[in-house]
């Protein structure tokens, strides 16, 4: 029989109503509220980050392609085809931008048309269709974001007009409103309308001319590493770059709140230890002629040590153990129902949102589990400055 452990057992998790059992149970309640926090903190940063970072990649790819100097370049389909055998590529889309005047009655918006091949699925589509497939004729068709078509009162079906400056001559262009996009970032939804690549390559008087290649990876390969692979594919002055060097101030943001939880983390962390080291210290402070007592009939300080040790590891796999079952429940909780609405206009999203990844909540668990053995041995050492005739006269 483990003698330490049954002691600490009884002392843990006696039935009376005691100020020690009073105690244990406030540490345990302190060290889950600790840990739960800590998942709910990677779960969120988690979906922040993954959420806005998919939005951008949606719209442009994870890496682009594009000449050195800015300039337009000329579709090479041996290019495509070189892009597209390196490992890390999923898809390669090229496209062309061009700022424009969208005009509809009496309104009108400076906007972006973005202009993609018309067998390229919009991304974020919420309402109407895609662009009609057609592969020798120019679509007469436009995409809008949901927010643009409610500012101007623009209903699915309506013809809006495009207003083009191209060497100081305005060409007007009518095209049918086929559906409307949603991405939740307004950069996007109030600056962009998705068009035929064919109609500005027209009105550029270049069927072969782009601005560039949008092209997005494979989940499982790092953006860095494919971005030196691809570039070994491109033909001279031309650079591959990853999307975030194009959106530094959203991917800035996004590095922030890598910062936040940490910081987060620590404190919290920091709250847990404190809390079982002041717990343990009272649970030794309270049980003096017990240590006395046991000392005298020739018990070592290493049988007391293990006493408290059990008795604190009680408290905090416990603690862990709660932690962990309030802090997934509530995260999943909130991924599969979204009860948490956020300021989309802030936040880029409606919903909290959340990504549980299982290897960060392993390392939480060993973490904290090694955190609280280590700081546990500290109050166990004034164990030996104890003595049997001063516990006699301590109460």
């Amino acid at each position: 029989m483990n003698t330490a452990f049954e002691i600490a057992k009884r002392i843990s998790f006696q039935k009376q109503k005691t100020y020690t059992r009073f105690i244990v149970r406030l540490s345990i309640g302190a060290t889950a509220i600790s840990v739960a926090a800590i998942i709910l903190t990677f779960s969120i940063v988690n979906g922040f980050q993954e959420s806005i970072a998919s939005k951008v990649y949606s719209f442009w790819g994870q890496v682009r392609v594009a000449s050195i100097n800015g300039i337009s370049i000329s579709r090479n389909q041996h290019v495509e085809k070189k892009i597209l055998a390196v490992r890390p590529v999923q898809t390669i889309t090229p496209f062309i931008t061009q700022s424009t005047v969208l005009s509809y009655k009496q309104d009108i918006e400076g906007v972006n048309a973005k202009g993609i091949p018309n067998n390229e699925p919009s991304p974020f589509l919420v309402a109407g269709r895609n662009i009609t497939t057609n592969k020798d004729s120019i679509i007469k068709e436009v995409i809008l974001s949901k927010e643009l078509a409610h500012k101007l009162n623009i209903p699915l079906g309506e013809e809006v007009r495009l207003y083009f400056l191209n060497n100081g001559a305005v060409q007007q262009r009518k095209l049918k409103l086929v559906g409307l996009f949603h991405s939740g970032i307004d950069d996007y939804d109030k600056q962009f309308i998705i068009v035929d690549i064919k109609l500005i390559q027209q009105l550029n008087q270049n069927n072969q001319q782009i601005e560039g290649y949008a092209i997005t990876l494979k989940k499982e390969w790092d953006k860095n590493i494919a971005v030196n692979m691809i570039q070994k594919s491109l033909p001279a002055n031309t650079v591959a770059s990853t999307i975030d060097d194009y959106y530094p101030q959203i991917f800035d943001w996004i590095g922030v709140q890598t910062v936040n939880r940490n910081v987060t983390i620590t404190i919290m962390l920091l709250i847990a230890i404190v809390n079982l080291l002041t717990c343990l210290f009272i649970l030794m402070l309270e049980r003096v002629n017990m240590i006395g007592t046991l000392t005298a009939i020739g018990a070592s300080h290493q049988l007391l040590r293990k006493v408290f040790l059990y008795q604190a590891s009680f408290i905090s796999w416990i603690g862990i153990a709660i932690g962990c079952i309030v802090g997934l429940g509530l995260s999943f909780l909130q991924q599969y129902t979204g009860w948490i609405q956020l300021d989309e206009t802030a936040y880029f999203m409606k919903e909290l949102p959340i990504h549980i990844i299982p290897s960060q909540i392993i390392l939480i668990i060993i973490g904290t589990a090694l955190l609280s053995y280590i700081s546990f041995l500290i109050p166990t050492l004034w164990i030996k400055k104890i003595s049997p005739a001063q516990t006699i006269r301590f109460d």
